[in-house]
């Protein structure tokens, strides 16, 4: 059998070679890039497998993925993932306008 001619394929339906799986996920790298954790590398990270982990709440949905800077975790999806927005700090009343006040 020769992959590179038609009919060579392995199962049905396959005429030039062996059928490849191409579904490639991307997920957001929760790599820190500094040493006080405030910088995050962000660039995607591929999905290299995906897996169920057994857990007393019931399964966890678990990845392993690795960003193009060699970044490289594993473990559930959950605490791979990360939100991209800031929080928000809320000055207390008082403080502002207080700059030019005259008394």
């Amino acid at each position: 059998m020769q992959p590179d001619t038609p009919g060579g394929g392995q199962g049905p339906g396959t005429e030039w070679g062996l059928v490849m799986q191409t579904d490639v996920m991307f997920l957001d790298c929760p790599g820190y890039m500094d040493r006080r954790g405030t910088v995050r590398c962000g660039l995607p990270a591929e999905v290299m497998d995906w897996y169920a982990v057994r857990s007393t709440d019931g399964p966890l949905e678990s990845a392993k993925i690795r960003c193009p800077r060699g970044h490289l975790f594993n473990g559930p999806v959950e605490s791979l993932t990360w939100h991209k927005q800031r929080a928000v700090t809320v000055q207390p009343p008082g403080i502002r306008g207080t700059r030019g006040a005259r008394g």
